[in-house]
């Protein structure tokens, strides 16, 4: 898988701290003290908070997918279908933001970690369900196969880095399936999930139904790995001192440079291929990008506008670096900004903006997203000098 790929220099520079699973609480309210500058533990205690809060809201989120995509199974139709792709677009908006938790051998993607599982891409379709030219293919279609959520899992990446079988790509497929459209995403017929209408209609459902149960376990996973008050990730990362700080900006710099900068976006305009979009099913990968950046404009500015509409705010590593380094801090801050603005720009579909000369429009629009996020990568590699860290690993595809 690409994203597992690309953090493997990352991973192996950090210790691989395993999640333990423990029941999820409140988060705990951390603040500076009043009139006095944020300290490094206030920062990292901050973080650990808005890790748990974004968590806890994707985890939500897809729980409410969860009981659309049950209503689409128990009674298919034209209607409860559309319920259930809002409902998956309206869970991404959440999950997005917390890929900039990644990168550090973090609870997601150690080498125990369900990132594989979650989000991994791009997908050969036609490992899970039949397409255009395969009537056949597919897990879908051997009865054979039992379809379990252990199953699935295993099944996962077997022999191919695109064999992808679980997450929210494999639930994205079944819902919209192929994207053979220029001007919008797949359009799936309710039908493929009717007996009677569509062979291996009754796997087709479960497949569905066990595949996003799994998403939900991984997630909830993820939530008590990172809850307050247990002996778990969270308890040993707020203890961790500097590396805890050398962890967030290793996140942030990563994703903004190898991963988001890099794979997600100058890959797919070097090869105008859709098959290199991130959510090429749904056409939503204008939104994972502008998710993506926002998430690391949240770890920066330790801010998070929550499900509920309220925000989550406290000390933060623009504070830190504020006090070191004012210049620095403001030109962080300016970039990142500059880089969510450029991201919300993208027209959807992002397969076509990606299409044609060097200046077309929709490629000005994309290059420029990806020029900013790599001008903001070293801005954390100077946000960690100004906060004492000499040495930080970021991923860079040039030297993958």
């Amino acid at each position: 898988m690409k994203s597992v790929l690309l953090g493997a220099a990352v991973l192996a520079a950090l210790t691989s701290l395993c999640a333990n699973a423990q029941t999820t609480a409140p988060a705990t309210p951390i603040a500076a003290a009043q009139g006095a500058a944020a300290t490094a533990p206030q920062v990292a205690a901050h973080y650990a908070n808005l890790v748990y809060a974004s968590y806890e809201d994707t985890l939500n989120s897809a729980k409410a997918m969860q009981a659309t995509i049950d209503a689409f199974i128990a009674s298919p139709s034209a209607d409860s279908l559309a319920k259930a792709r809002k409902a998956w677009i309206d869970a991404r908006e959440f999950y997005g933001q917390t890929e900039a938790f990644r990168f550090y051998a973090g609870p997601i993607d150690d080498k125990n970690g369900p990132e594989g599982r979650i989000n991994a891409w791009p997908m050969d379709e036609a490992y899970v369900d039949s397409v255009k030219g395969k009537p056949n293919a597919g897990i879908v279609n051997n009865p054979k196969i039992k379809i379990t959520k252990k199953g699935l899992a295993a099944l996962n990446e077997r022999n191919g880095e695109e064999n992808i079988a679980t997450g929210w790509h494999a639930i994205e497929f079944l819902l919209w399936g192929q994207d053979l459209s220029e001007t919008g995403p797949g359009d799936r017929s309710f039908e493929d999930f009717v007996d009677g209408k569509a062979p291996n209609a009754n796997r087709r459902r479960e497949y569905l139904k066990v595949v996003t149960e799994l998403l939900v376990d991984d997630l909830g996973t993820l939530v008590k790995a990172w809850a307050p008050g247990a002996k778990n990730y969270r308890a040993r990362f707020e203890k961790s001192g500097t590396d805890a700080l050398r962890r967030m900006l290793v996140g942030v710099g990563s994703l903004s440079r190898g991963e988001l900068a890099g794979e997600r976006i100058e890959v797919a305009l070097a090869s105008q291929n859709q098959e290199d979009e991130h959510s090429c099913f749904s056409d939503n990968t204008h939104r994972d990008i502008v998710n993506n950046a926002k998430g690391i404009e949240n770890v920066w500015l330790g801010s998070y506008k929550r499900a509920d509409g309220t925000t989550l705010a406290g000390p933060s590593l623009r504070d830190l670096v504020a006090v070191k380094d004012a210049a620095t801090a403001e030109r962080t801050t300016t970039h990142i900004a500059a880089s969510v603005k450029a991201a919300e720009t993208i027209q959807p579909p992002f397969d076509r903006e990606i299409v044609g000369a060097p200046d077309a429009p929709g490629r000005k629009r994309v290059q420029a997203v990806a020029d900013a996020l790599k001008l903001q990568s070293k801005d954390f590699v100077a946000a960690a000098k100004a906060v004492g860290i000499t040495k930080l690993t970021l991923v860079d595809p040039a030297k993958e």
